[in-house]
């Protein structure tokens, strides 16, 4: 069974449904509060373990309430959590989340706990454990570079998520395998880098060959494209089923993806699962609670 090292953040979600997204200076009344563990290092390592695979988190919650219920869908799936630091004298971070009827959503996020994670938190030991390390945008970006290299020397596979994109000049390609990012990161890195492009497969090829890894543009409905830097474009189309909520649907594809790089599975084959684990995860409310297990998505992959 391969192992992923997930590195990144956790996050309690406290998400009310609304009519629509309100205004500037708008107040609306919303729907009963959910309230789920969440995080985007939370979420990938989650739906990674759902697919099966072995998953160690290394990541940190506050000394306060919130810390227990972030961490208990990770618990009950069987996700190594004893890389998780409880930080005294710090909350847990919490995801605000408005989701309206057609499942559009709104996320402002407060880090609390995971603006102190670190990358030597992570022992020798464990990336000699794994296959893959997986990363994301929402703990210390230099921190997760360190790790990335750390990664890199010891010969594993490196994936990170460029989600929430921010401090990009900060991001060591060389360290990297592949990247994973939507249409509006896409958008903010190709300005980073200066690279033109019309549209999002444009930008996306162009991307690939100027950092020399791989790309996966998720893009919605719409589907997902992969990219490598010699110029090699493939299309996967969206797995259509009913839509409640796309929070955290991004987090399922990276996740799925991840897992079935680390067994060694096909690129092509692997971003298929996830297209699939995420449209499926979209057809209920919430993130983790969503996710499908390997069953539920080889059953939908051989649906007629």
């Amino acid at each position: 069974m391969a192992r992923l090292l997930v590195f990144g953040s956790i996050n309690l979600d406290l998400s009310v449904p609304v009519p629509r997204l309100p205004g500037l200076g708008e107040t609306l009344l919303g729907d009963a509060t959910l309230m789920a563990s969440g995080g985007k290092g939370a979420n990938q390592a989650h739906a990674a373990r759902r697919h099966g695979c072995e998953v160690a988190l290394f990541g940190a919650v506050g000394d306060d309430t919130f810390g227990p219920p972030a961490l208990r869908l990770l618990a009950e799936a069987g996700v190594d959590l004893a890389g998780v630091r409880r930080l005294g004298g710090t909350s847990t971070g919490i995801a605000s989340i408005w989701v309206t009827p057609d499942g559009d959503n709104a996320i402002v996020v407060s880090p609390g706990a995971n603006g102190a994670v670190q990358a030597d938190w992570v022992p020798d030991a464990a990336l000699q454990a794994a296959q893959l390390v997986l990363l994301q945008m929402e703990v210390p970006v230099s921190a997760s570079m360190q790790l990335a290299r750390r990664a890199r020397q010891a010969g594993r596979t490196v994936v990170m998520n460029l989600a929430p994109a921010h401090a990009l000049e900060a991001i060591d390609f060389r360290a990297l395998d592949w990247l994973v990012l939507n249409r509006t990161e896409l958008a903010m890195l190709c300005t980073a880098l200066a690279l033109p492009g019309t549209s999002p497969r444009s930008q996306a090829l162009l991307v690939a060959a100027a950092v020399g890894i791989s790309i996966v543009l998720t893009l919605g409905s719409e589907g997902a494209l992969l990219c490598t830097p010699d110029g090699h474009l493939a299309a996967e189309a969206a797995w259509r089923g009913p839509v409640v909520d796309t929070t955290g649907a991004g987090d399922t594809l990276t996740g799925v993806f991840a897992a079935c790089l680390g067994e060694g599975m096909a690129p092509a084959a692997a971003l298929r699962r996830g297209v699939v684990a995420a449209g499926l995860a979209c057809g209920l409310p919430g993130a983790q609670a969503a996710q499908p297990r390997r069953l539920q998505i080889d059953e939908a992959l051989e649906a007629p």
